[in-house]
């Protein structure tokens, strides 16, 4: 008997790896079964721009329920950017009546058994949590109850993080019924500066109060009392100051840093916004900053370098896009050359985090020297200031060839120039 349990035992030592690694086989794969871009479009920003309008937190009052509800498209566009921009990977979801359907692909680090991991699932709503209908991954079904039960699992380990206490304290219900996701939540008076602790850990609010006193430090002896400055001359000692740390830190989260600081101090507002310590810190003297002579530029351009660095282009570019749309409505008017502004900001973000050493090679050509003309393009040519009628009159619309036209003229401009290589 001691034998035959000590040979039962060997063999299944032995077989282990050989059904794990079946498994692997059975639950990767080589190509993604969801494949598709996180794309944004005005018509989103300006649905967000209506539930945050209408959910304003000033205008609540602490321990009252309040609901929003979001249609499938936002939903669905929202996980898959989520998935796009922190698991690189692609999703879809499709509400039915009480039931969520998910459907996600995630590119795998190179390994022998596949390059991605397709996920299939259907949910369905309880008093309690959702209980899985079916879950896939890869090939493998996995059983209903051993689903559930790692459900429960996972959001046991998360109850333990700041995050899932949150969403635990603000969210009451959830629930799905023709084709729309209802939210029904609980504001309290904290939840903004509670967001605003997970959102910055303390060694990136230590990070951005070195910058920010740099820059205090910068206007205060550069400026000569003038009321005017470059982006140029504002940009350049930060991104020194971030080759400086980089030597024996992290470079593109120097570089997200100082672009943070940068885009807050051009557009005029106080870091305390999302860093309620700041209010303490060394504030910078107010200056207008110019890009080309304009301070409509240099705000275009750094807001959506802070965007592009922090969050995506799609995000960055639709954001832009939305606020030319609707100065052209009510606005000054729709403008290419602001688009460009845009552009440019964008692809700055982009390269000086995109790795550590495109991170390095930008904080090396911003350190050299730079003129306003190395961050953006002649755009003077282009047309600025266009209602809607006349936009539309002119170029149809944002599908039309001409807009594209504008837009590859616009990409080829920022593209010649040496610090977007």
């Amino acid at each position: 008997m001691i034998r035959f349990i000590a040979f039962t035992f060997l063999l299944l030592l032995i077989a282990a790896p050989f059904v794990l690694a079946g498994i692997l086989h059975l639950a990767m794969a080589e190509q993604p079964t969801v494949n598709r871009a996180a794309e944004f479009t005005p018509v989103h920003i300006e649905r967000a721009k209506h539930i945050i309008k209408t959910n304003d937190p000033r205008t609540m009052k602490p321990g009252v329920l309040r609901t929003f509800t979001l249609s499938q498209e936002e939903v669905d566009l929202t996980i898959n950017y989520l998935a796009s921009h922190y698991a690189r990977g692609s999703s879809r979801i499709m509400l039915q009546p009480g039931k969520v359907e998910f459907y996600a692909s995630f590119e795998l680090p190179p390994n022998p058994f596949g390059r991605f991991l397709n996920i299939s699932a259907v949910l369905h709503e309880t008093d309690g949590l959702p209980v899985f209908d079916q879950l896939q991954i890869g090939q493998l079904s996995v059983p209903g109850w051993l689903a559930d039960t790692l459900l429960e699992y996972a959001l046991k380990l998360l109850s333990v993080r700041e995050e899932y206490q949150i969403v635990s304290d603000t969210i009451k219900k959830i629930s799905v019924a023709d084709g729309r996701f209802t939210v029904t939540y609980d504001w309290q008076a904290d939840l903004p500066d509670r967001i605003r602790s997970i959102l910055l850990p303390h060694e990136e609010q230590a990070r951005l109060k070195a910058y920010q006193e740099r820059l205090a430090e910068n206007v205060r002896s550069g400026s000569s009392g003038t009321a005017e400055m470059t982006l140029a001359d504002v940009m350049a000692p930060l991104f020194r100051f971030a080759a400086e740390r980089s030597a024996n830190g992290d470079a593109v989260a120097e570089n997200r840093a100082a672009i943070v600081v940068l885009a807050f101090f051009v557009n005029g507002k106080g870091l305390r916004v999302i860093v309620p310590a700041a209010r303490d810190w060394p504030q910078p003297q107010s200056r207008r900053v110019l890009l080309d002579g304009r301070e409509d530029f240099s705000q275009h351009f750094t807001i959506s370098a802070a965007i592009a660095a922090n969050a995506a282009a799609p995000l960055s570019d639709a954001i832009g896009l939305y606020k030319e749309i609707d100065d052209s409505r009510s606005g000054s008017g729709f403008s290419f050359n602001d688009v460009a502004a845009d552009r440019a900001g964008t692809r700055f973000g982009e390269l000086a985090v995109s790795n550590k050493e495109s991170a390095l090679k930008l904080q090396r050509q911003v350190d050299a020297g730079i003129r306003d003309s190395d961050i953006l393009p002649r755009v003077a040519d282009l047309p600025e200031f266009m209602p809607e009628t006349e936009f539309k009159k002119r170029f149809g619309g944002i599908d039309s060839p001409a807009y594209k036209h504008m837009m590859d003229d616009i990409e080829r401009r920022i593209a010649a120039l040496p610090l977007y290589f």
